[in-house]
């Protein structure tokens, strides 16, 4: 899970990842669902899942205690006593290429997809200098690793050729040179990128490819877009549709029945913009992608007069926007364990009724 759908992915106020249990209990079977709730908990030990694996997390903040006297205190402790572990990912997988919001595209049909506003700080860049007879090695280790990745290509990578120095003490075992002596060597300079989640995995096989006995090597942050992974996307219809029909089929593709939107453009729709749950603070992004509709959750009242009359905005609801996150999970981890037992929730978890 980790790995599919990097924790550091995740927003500053997120706490997305194991919520309760221990990393090393055996689990045979998982319950996909977007909330944990006490009924959840109740279906989950009816089929006997080790797991529940949720979108949204039920720890967002520290507790100071167990006591019940909150809905997440009364799950947590329900959960220990069922022995339940829990795990949720929240807006890393919101973030991630295949993630949430590209859920929705897929879900209108929408073609061309690409990221509303990419990740930024995520990316650092390793240097490290390598004897020439044995860069070929620690390339390789490095990139099995997972560094080295740029959008849709992998092993990427700078070299550049240059002679190294150093001078080994008493204490060291060099692996080139002589003790005491100032030794130059022909090395090249090796440069990737790689995500900052990656970083300790990485450094770990660069030191145990790498011939020296004390490899150097160098990290640095990126400011650089991942243009990859980010939150919402947009993309665009097959034709351009009046606003009506589009409406339509957003209410009947996320069984929005209670849609809220605003005034009419007069434009028709082709490109939409689109974002997972509580989407509102991305407006002007979609509005600067050009997008003629966005759909999310939780606008606020006044963004309905200030960009009502640029784009068409339609709120179908937090849950229903979300409601497909089960099915991105479900995919991830059948992709990487396909006989491994998962259910979906049959509990409808959205706390909001409509009258």
């Amino acid at each position: 899970m980790d790995s599919a759908i990097p924790l550091s992915f995740q927003e500053g106020y997120d706490n997305s990842g194991l919520q309760l249990g221990l990393p090393d209990k055996e689990i045979n079977s998982a319950l996909l669902t977007i909330d944990v709730t006490e009924a959840v908990l109740d279906e989950a030990a009816y089929a006997g899942c080790d797991i529940i694996i949720s979108h949204h997390p039920v720890i967002f903040t520290g507790l100071k205690r167990l006591s019940g006297q909150s809905l997440a205190e009364r799950i947590l402790l329900k959960a220990i006593r069922l022995d339940i572990a829990i795990y949720s990912s929240h807006t890393n997988l919101d973030a991630i290429n295949n993630g949430v919001s590209r859920k929705m595209a897929e879900k209108i049909g929408l073609t061309n997809v690409r990221v509303l506003v990419p990740l930024r700080n995520r990316l650092l860049k390793l240097v490290t200098f390598v004897p020439d007879n044995h860069l070929d090695k620690v390339k390789e280790a490095i990139f099995d690793a997972g560094a080295g990745v740029t959008g849709g290509y992998d092993n990427c990578g700078f070299s550049s050729q240059g002679t190294g120095s150093f001078r080994g003490s008493e204490s060291t075992h060099p692996f080139v040179g002589e003790k005491g002596r100032v030794h130059f060597e022909k090395e090249t300079r090796f440069e990737t990128v790689l995500f900052s989640h990656l970083k300790d995995k990485v450094i770990e096989a660069l030191i145990k490819a790498h011939p020296y006995e004390e490899p150097v090597y160098d990290i640095y942050m990126l400011e650089n877009e991942n243009i990859e992974t980010g939150m919402g996307c947009k993309g665009e219809l097959n034709k351009a549709i009046e606003a009506k029909e589009f409406l339509k089929l957003v209410s009947e593709a996320f069984t929005a029945k209670g849609l809220r939107y605003s005034s009419m453009t007069g434009k028709k729709i082709k490109m939409v913009a689109l974002c997972g749950g509580s989407g509102g603070s991305l407006i002007n992004d979609a509005i600067a992608a050009g997008a003629d509709a966005f759909v999310t959750a939780e606008i606020k009242y006044h963004s309905y007069f200030e960009s009502g009359e640029k784009i068409l905005l339609a709120d179908i609801g937090h849950y229903e926007s979300e409601k497909f996150s089960a099915e991105i999970l479900h995919d991830l981890i059948i992709k990487k364990f396909p006989k491994f037992a998962l259910r979906f929730s049959e509990i409808n978890t959205n706390p909001i009724n409509y009258f």
